[in-house]
Parts: structure tokens; sequence; C-alpha cells
């Protein structure tokens, strides 16, 4: 016979005494440190005694008094001195109580030091370990040794626990009687106590595991009983006691085990035990062993949910029972349990009963959704509401209530099950209608029930409570999970299609959650009442919002959320509750997430029709509603949620362009590479709403029109840059340009220069001046691009990438450069522009390097004279005009002749 688990058990005792020894050492050293405070006060209130007075005096004073005692202060003459008191030898010291606030405060308490923790801690902890181990060892060593059977081993055993519980029993009783309880210093009968519990345990399981003198029922009874025994001797012996308890009673279905386990018998044997620690930790208001209760019994919830033949009614057994113990006796403020301050959401109480809910919900899931499961689902469900509503401390439990509601029924909308019914085509062929009928007949009825349930329950619970965060939890169920439960069935039983039903039943309930919310704004002040308000107004939005999305196509639902932000900016105004704000921004944020999926709304349904196609509809009306937004909620503040609003307002109108130009350029292949015109188109639009957001900006003052200005300019400028003059250059690439003037070159290059030249002025003197000089430069740069690639264009036609540069064309390209510096100068003279005649300078300046590097090189001929020689004439001119015009001096007259008188 192997002896590897009294090994095992060896180990296990060591650690749960070695536990005790913590709990008791803690125990010790409060109430020592107590005794020590007592001493001190004790100490620094002893009167200090006054000096002996000589017997003739006391005779003396005797004698002129008389029977009567005088008083312990006598009253004092005017004038005179008050003589001391008299004090014998025999007068008691005055009580403990008897201070003052004039006595000084007591020393803390010196520490203890080695030999102490040594001779009052630690061989206590460590005696109480040897004992439980020695019985262990003392029985491996009879079986090694083959001194005594097993028969004896087992009555051995037992004797030695019944022996270490009678010592427990004895010296805390003997500690109680000699009234030194006072300074325990190691709980001495708790650790004998436990000891003896322990190898009770580890006695009965060796003789049902090891000799097989016990059948498993009678095993189980007996290792039941001990660790129920010991969750009663914690009420005398202390929390540590009750940690080995009522983890022996959870451990012990695992030691006695058959090949067909009974659930039946495994839960019932788990509601007593849980009934007992329950009932434990509310005598001693021990929070730490309900919790430690609740866990191992949502941990037996587990055996038997991975087979295939779940038995649905023990496991409903095991969640109700735990369920209704833990309300009774748990939950506070409610039957039984502990009593706590009104309008205060107690964790443990709300977690017992969310943790029992979720075991049921694990029990639906793992049935297939099975009748009983489900009723019982559905049971506890309606006793949270109902616990709830009696026990403000269990409010918490309304989220995991709706939690698993919606958990149950979204895994239900996604099982992949042939037999679940299919509108509006009906039940699938091959399958018996009569089986999915019922299937959906009685998840529809929970869903109403629990949609009513939930919906009106937080409504009835907003003026019950004077705490603000209860009425919200009630608001939120009952906006989130009527919401959550419709959007479920019409997944599962619509499939995301069209459904006319569908949009009923949400038009019907936005009518409730909107009568709500009017019910609620005509109500007195209340805490809480303004969130609740704005959370039944956000339902009522949302049901909108379901509505449209459910009676129309996919890619409305992107529209819907969009004009849902604009209808709550609306009614912040109306109502002016802040956390409307912040949702008609979580819309915007939503509607963001939403395009992040799938940019083209409605994927391969986009169609092919330039700009009124599908990207019309779900970037236009998204971004109308949130500039309409944005001004709804500008009229109160600048804050947060403007903020995101407006980001969203500028996202969707550029993505709305970009988008179309995409479509507009690839023929409605969004995919394909880009072109010419897609990036000269991509640079203009970019640049032109630059321009509007710093005229907005300039009124506005917001920071979001700030950045968008300047990140939709960096867009423009890199779409130019490497787009324009890089990538799609047609000097570089074949491209087709077009005719000989309106064409690629006047919207890639003409009109970008325009555009830049116009921001330039737009940004100057709001932003840095070489921001505004380097898009003025940009501007420069595509206007000189242009004359050149239009030169190009008139020598080679619509491919400029092909043929060889003529004479002619070189002198061309001078002569085009030359004059439109020219015009640049005339311009700056004209409108007395400064920087047009900077850039003028700059162009003749590349003119006239063009002219000594490149024409004189590659120039032959008349051509070369005729460049150097308009060269010359315009230079000359420019001169004159620079002296003539802009920087004339004017000559002082001769003074004139003086006369003289």
């Amino acid at each position: 016979m192997s002896d590897g688990p009294f090994d095992v058990f060896a180990l296990i005792i060591a650690v749960i005494a070695f536990i005790i020894a913590i709990k008791a050492s803690s125990q010790a050293s409060e109430l020592r440190r107590r005794l020590s405070s007592l001493e001190e006060t004790f100490h620094a209130q002893r009167p200090v005694q006054p000096p002996r007075i000589p017997a003739d005096v006391w005779a003396e004073a005797s004698a002129t008094t008389s029977a009567a005692p005088p008083p312990l202060v006598p009253q004092a003459e005017p004038g005179a001195e008050a003589p001391p008191p008299l004090v014998t030898e025999d007068v008691s010291p005055p009580p403990l109580a008897a201070n003052t606030e004039a006595d000084a405060p007591p020393l803390p308490a010196p520490a203890p030091g080695f030999e102490e923790r040594l001779g009052t801690r630690w061989v206590v902890w460590i005696g109480g370990l040897a004992l439980a181990l020695g019985g262990f060892f003392m029985v491996r060593y009879s079986i090694e040794a083959g001194l005594v059977g097993p028969g004896v081993r087992v009555f051995l055993g037992g004797v030695f626990a019944l022996a270490l519980l009678g010592a427990g029993e004895w010296s805390r009783r003997k500690e109680s009687i000699s009234n030194i309880a006072a300074l325990p210093i190691a709980n001495i009968p708790a650790i004998l106590t436990a000891a003896g519990t322990a190898v009770a345990f580890a006695t009965i399981y060796a003789a049902y595991a090891l000799y097989g003198f016990l059948v498993p029922a009678t095993a189980f009874v007996l290792l039941g009983l001990v660790a129920l025994g010991t969750l009663a001797a914690a009420l005398l012996h202390g929390p540590a006691l009750a940690g080995l308890g009522v983890v022996g009673a959870f451990v012990t279905p695992i030691l006695v085990s058959s090949g067909k386990p009974d659930y039946w018998a495994l839960y019932i044997y788990l509601a007593i035990v849980t009934a007992a620690s329950f009932g434990l930790a509310r005598i001693r208001l021990w929070r730490w062993l309900a919790v430690t209760t609740i866990a191992f019994a949502v941990l037996w919830i587990f055996p038997g949910l991975d087979t295939g033949d779940l038995q649905v009614a023990p496991h409903a057994f095991h969640v109700i029972a735990g369920f209704v113990l833990a309300a009774l006796l748990v939950v506070c403020g409610f039957m039984f349990g502990p009593t706590i301050q009104d309008g205060e959401i107690e964790p443990v109480s709300s977690g017992s009963l969310g943790a029992y809910l979720f075991g049921a919900m694990l029990i639906v899931l793992s049935s297939a959704h099975a009748d009983l499961a489900l009723i019982a689902f559905a049971l506890l469900v309606g006793a949270t509401l109902l616990v709830a509503w009696r026990a403000p401390a269990a409010t918490g439990a309304l989220g995991a209530a709706a939690a698993t509601v919606f958990v149950v029924f979204a895994e239900w909308a996604v099982r992949a099950n042939p037999d679940m019914l299919v509108l509006p085509g009906g039940p699938i062929a091959g399958i018996a209608p009569t089986a999915t009928d019922s299937a959906v007949t009685l998840h529809l009825v929970m869903a109403a029930i629990f949609a009513a349930g939930f919906g009106i329950a937080g409504f009835l619970a907003q003026a019950r409570s004077n705490s603000a965060i209860i009425p919200v939890v009630w608001s939120v169920a009952a906006v989130a999970t009527p919401i959550a439960i419709l959007v479920a069935l019409y997944a599962r039983i619509a499939h995301l299609d069209r459904s006319i039903p569908f949009a009923i039943l949400a038009v019907l309930l936005a009518a409730a959650f909107g009568a709500a919310t009017e019910a609620l704004a005509r109500r007195e002040t209340r805490p809480g009442a303004m969130i609740s308000t704005a959370l039944f107004a956000t339902g009522t939005l949302g049901a909108l919002a379901l509505a449209l999305t459910f009676a129309l196509e996919k890619g409305w639902l992107t529209i819907s959320l969009a004009l849902m932000s604009l209808g709550t900016a609306w009614i912040s105004m109306q109502r002016p509750i802040p956390f409307l704000r912040w949702l008609a921004a979580i819309f915007a944020g939503l509607v963001t997430a939403r395009i992040g999926y799938d940019p083209r709304i409605v994927g391969d349904a986009v169609g092919t029709t330039p700009i009124f196609n599908w990207l019309l509809w779900g970037y236009g009306l998204p971004a109308a509603s949130f500039w309409a937004a944005s001004l709804f909620l500008r009229r109160r503040a600048d804050d947060a949620p403007l903020r995101m609003v407006e980001s969203a307002a500028i996202l969707f109108t550029a993505l709305l362009a970009f988008m179309e130009i995409r479509h507009f350029a690839t023929g409605g292949d969004v995919t394909s590479a880009p072109s010419l015109l897609e990036c000269a188109l991509q640079a203009c639009v970019a640049l032109a709403m630059a321009i509007g957001l710093e005229r907005l900006r300039q009124r506005s003052r917001s920071i979001v029109h700030n950045v968008g200005a300047v990140v939709l300019t960096a867009i423009g400028g890199l779409v130019s840059v490497f787009g324009l003059l890089i990538l799609e250059n047609p000097l570089l690439w074949r491209t087709d340009v077009g005719g000989a003037v309106f064409n690629l070159l006047l919207l890639g290059y003409a009109l970008p220069a325009v555009l830049m030249l116009l921001l330039s002025y737009a940004v100057a003197g709001e932003r840095g001046k070489a921001y505004a000089n380097t898009i003025a430069g940009g501007a420069l740069l595509f206007a000189l691009a242009y004359v050149t690639l239009e030169i190009r264009r008139f020598y080679h036609g619509p491919i400029l990438s092909s043929g060889a540069t003529t004479g002619a064309e070189q002198y061309t390209y001078s002569i085009g450069w030359l004059g439109f510096g020219v015009v640049l100068l005339g311009v700056g003279i004209l409108v007395n522009s400064e920087r047009a005649r900077l850039a003028s300078a700059v162009v003749i300046a590349l003119t006239i390097l063009k002219a000594f590097v490149i024409d004189m090189s590659t120039l032959t001929g008349v051509y070369r004279a005729l460049s150097f020689m308009c060269l010359g004439i315009v230079l000359v001119a420019i001169g004159w005009l620079y002296q003539r015009i802009l920087f004339r001096r004017q000559v002082a007259p001769p003074p004139a002749p003086q006369t003289s008188m």
C-alpha cells in the first residue's frame, strides 16, 4: 500500500498550521499592544504620595474635628492659603478612568524582543504543527514497520484526533475560567482544535481511500460532519478555524469520488455547507468567509458542464439554493443580512448575487438553452430585481444581471444551430418546425419579460433613494437591457436584414423611453435625477437609431448614429444635462469606429455613379450632422465633447471629399493605383478646406479648427510634393495630360498654386511669418512648374515624357520664365506687394541662372543670342522700374538766392 497520501496530507497540514499561526500572531500582537497601553496609562495616573504626617499632628487634627468627615477639598478663607489635603498611607489610588486632559500621553509600548517572541509565540506555533505532523508520521512509521494493522491505525488516528479536539476545548475553558484571556500570546486552543480537525479529516479519508473500511456515502457524510463541526467550532476559536472548515468542507467531494457522480447528493451537501458558512459569516461578520464560500460554490458549478449529458436540474438547484442563501444571509439590509447605511452599494452583497447569476448563465450556455435552464435563469434575474429593489446594497447586482441577460441572448443569436427559426423564410428545410417554434417562443417570452422588468423597475426606482449612484445604476440597466435584447433578437431572427416588425418595436421602445424622459424631467430635483434623465433620453435616441437601422439598408446605420449625435446635441439645448453633451460625442465616436471597420460604408454596393453614390450619403450626412451638432454644442461651452464632435465633422468632411475623388478618379474601383487626376483633385480639395478652416478659426478661435487647418495644409503639401512633383509628374512618367489649355496641368499645378497663394494670405498675420512664407514659396514653385509644363505640352503634345528638347523649346523656357517674372513684378508694383516683388526676383534669378548654365551650353546660333538679348533688355527694364517707380530718389531743389536788405 502506498503511503504517498500521507506525505500530501503532511504538506497540507503544515500549510494550514502556518496560516493559523500567522492569524494567531496578529491577534496576539494587537492584544499585547493594548495591554501595554493600559499599563502605561495606569503608571501615568498613579498619584504622588505626600510626606508622612507626624503622629502628634494627626492626633491634634483628629481631636479638633467633628465626627463628620471633612470634605476632601476644604473651603479656603479669602486671602488664606489652603492647607494640603490630609492623605494617609491607606488611601486607595484613584480608578483608572479618572484621567484628566492634563495627564501626559502614555509612552509607546516597547517592541517584544527576540527571546519573548521565541518563548511566547514561535514555540506554540511550532508545537501545534508538530502535533499534527506527529500523528501523520506515527501512522506512517507504523505502516512501514508493520507494527499495527490498518484497523488499529485508523482507530489510533481517530483517538488522536479526539484527544487533540478535547485538549483544545479543555484549554479554551481553562483559559476562560482562569481569566487570563487578556494576554493570548498564542491561541493555543485554536491551534489544538485545528490540528485535531486536520487529523480527523486525514483519518476518515485514509479509512475510505487507503483501506476501504468505509463506503463512499459513509465517508462523504463523516467528512461533511467534520467540516461542519469545524465551522461550528470557529464560533469559539476564531476565523482561522473557520477557514480550515470551509476549505475542508468544499474539498471533501473531491476526496470522496465515485465512478458515477450523484449531482443531487453533491449539491444538497454543498447547500448545507453553504448555509453553515454563510450563517457563521453573518454571526461573526466575516466578509472574507462569505467571499471564500461564494468562490468555492461557483467553482463547483463547472463539474458536469462539459459533458454531453448535462444534468440541468441539480445544477439549477445548486445556483438557486446558493442565490437564496446569499440573499437571506449575505445581502446587507435584506432579510437576515447585516445592516448598512442607506444609499450605499456594498460589493459583497452585489457580488454574491452576481456570482450565482454567472453560474446560471453558464448552465444555460452549456445546456444549449434548455428550457429548464432558461426558466431557472429567468427566476434568478427576477429575484435579483426584487432583492435590489428592497436592499440598495445589492444594486450593483443589476449590472451583472443585465450583462448575463445580454450574453445569453447574444450567444443564442450567433449560435450556429440549424434548428433555429429564420425569418422571413421560415424554418430551414428538413428541420421540424415544432422544435424551432418552441425555442424561439420561449426566448421571445423571456425577452419581453426581461425588457419590461428592467425598464419598468428602473423607471420606478428613480425616487426611492437619497443616493445618486443607485438611481443611475437602475437607469443604466433599464435603458441598456431592452436595447441589447432587441439587437440580439434582430441579429438572430432577421439576420441583420431589413425588418419592418423590428423597426416598429424599436419605435415603440423609443416612445417608452421618451415618455420616461419627460416624466423624470418634470419631477423635483433629486440626487442622480439629471443623469437618469439623460440616460433615458439616450435610450430614446438609441432606439430611434435602431429603428432606422432595422427599416433601412445596412449603410443607414452610420447615418442613423450621426443623426443621433445631432439629436442629442439639440436635446442638450432643451435639457441642459451635461451628460448629453458627452453622449453626442460618444455617437460621433461610434460613427468614426464604424467607418474604420468599413470605409466603403456598404461594402461593394457603393455604386459607380460619380458623386451621387453611397459615399455621399454615408459621409455627407454624418458630416452635415456633426457640423450642425457642433453649432448647438458651441452655444453653451467650448469643452471636450464639442471638440470631439468638431473633429468628427472635419474628419467626415475631408473623408467625403477624398473618398468621392478616389471613387471618381478610379471609376468606382477604390482599390486601384492613384493617378495624376486623383492627386491633383486631392491636393486642391485639401488646400481649399484648409483655407476654409483658417477663415473659420479666426471667428471661432477653436483649437480643433486650428489644428484641423494645419493638418489639412500638411496633407495638401504632402500630396502636392510627393504626388504631383514626384510620383505622378508627367515629365517623369508617361501620362496623358489632355488638351492644350484645359488639361490636367491646369488642375494639377496652376490651381494648387492659386490655392496656396490664397492660403498664404489667409494665414498672414495669424500664424508665424515662416509658416506663411513657406506656403507662398510652394505657390511660386507650382506656378513656375505650370509654366514649364505648359511649354513642354506645346512642343511635345499630351505625352510630356517623350521626345528630345530642342533649342527653340529651351529658348521658350527662358522667355516664359522671364515673362512670368515680369508679370509678378507688375503685380507687385500695382498692389504694392513686397512678397510678389520678391517672388519676381526669385524667378528672374532662376532665369539668369538658366541662361548662364543651360542656354549658354545647349543653345546655338540665333537662339543663344536672342536669349541673352531678351534677358538683358528685361533686366535693364526691371532696373528702370525699380529706380523710377519703386525707389525714386527725390532730388533736392537748389537753395534760393538770398537778397540783400
